[in-house]
């Protein structure tokens, strides 16, 4: 996709620039999930988001073709050279998609350190995935999705994530039960967009200067809303539309001021192979939708009656 922001033919000179002069400059990788099997039901209805089987959504075999399409780019585009660090939401299935695209190659009985994924991890069937070669990979909880009510973004226990992803780096999760998702308490958008801030805010303590962040659509589009504020309109309009299932937008943030990607040699529009992909988060707003339609409370009279 060809970025048409204002000023991004001169992207390469600025970026020269800003490096020459040692601006604080950050690149930020943004990466959605694989399609998950919530999505799929959750496509064609809406309440699916809302059933118990979906606890902790893992992807499916569709995703994971989404994901090895993800790396095959993240690895001819050059990124996988110059990314310092993978940031992931502490969910099945943005850990698994964090592994899947940004982890070592194969993993093998006796290596001499532990994989990042084990074999058929949340009813995968892959092979595990070594922790060589790659950037390592850590879980944070700020960029989980949208808290509360539904199952699919509740997250299972970290000592079981521990056991299926030996090699990510959960140290930075306090505790060990979800006690941040609610069951009848939904996270609003603003304590969302709150919530992505402070992501970000924590982005700039890190000394890693190219880092990819694997995380969720409701959370990606609310912080990035939140936070476009001071872009022009059109670099604003772009950053904040949905991502597809497994899509990658490249940004650079200056100064706390979103400049632009380059999207024309490292973006990738995800959703290959295509397939459902309606983010749970979407759920809130087609519930209100419904909610504010009238309903006759008295049936009419027939006129012959």
């Amino acid at each position: 996709m060809q970025n048409n922001s204002p000023g991004h033919s001169r992207w390469p000179s600025f970026l020269a620039f800003a490096r020459k002069s040692r601006a604080l400059i950050k690149q930020c990788i943004q990466v959605r999930h694989a399609q998950g099997i919530h999505n799929v039901d959750g496509d064609k209805s809406y309440k699916a988001y809302m059933r118990p089987e979906f606890f902790d959504a893992h992807i499916t075999q569709l995703g994971w073709q989404q994901i090895d399409n993800l790396r095959k780019h993240v690895h001819a585009s050059g990124l996988s050279r110059k990314i310092e660090l993978v940031v992931t939401s502490p969910l099945l299935r943005t850990l698994q998609t964090a592994v899947g695209v940004f982890g070592g190659e194969g993993y093998t009985t006796g290596m001499d350190v532990l994989p990042l994924m084990i074999a058929n991890a949340g009813n995968s069937a892959r092979a595990a995935i070594s922790s060589l070669n790659c950037p390592p990979i850590a879980a944070v909880e700020l960029c989980r999705e949208h808290l509360g009510v539904h199952p699919c973004d509740k997250r299972r226990n970290i000592s079981d994530y521990q056991f299926l992803f030996p090699a990510v780096d959960f140290s930075l999760i306090e505790s060990d039960e979800d006690v941040l998702w609610k069951a009848d308490i939904r996270e609003t958008k603003e304590e969302l967009a709150a919530r992505g801030l402070q992501f970000l805010n924590w982005l700039w303590t890190r000394k890693e200067k190219e880092i990819a962040v694997v995380t969720h659509s409701g959370f990606l589009f609310h912080t990035l809303t939140a936070f476009g504020n001071d872009c022009h309109p059109s670099v604003k309009k772009e950053i904040c539309t949905q991502f597809a299932n497994c899509e990658l937008r490249s940004i650079v943030i200056v100064d706390r001021s979103m400049v632009g990607s380059d999207s024309s040699t490292t973006n990738y529009p995800g959703k290959i192979p295509p397939g459902l992909d309606i983010p749970s988060d979407a759920v809130d707003d087609k519930s209100m939708k419904e909610e504010k339609q009238p309903v006759d409370s008295e049936p009419k009279e027939h006129e012959n009656m």
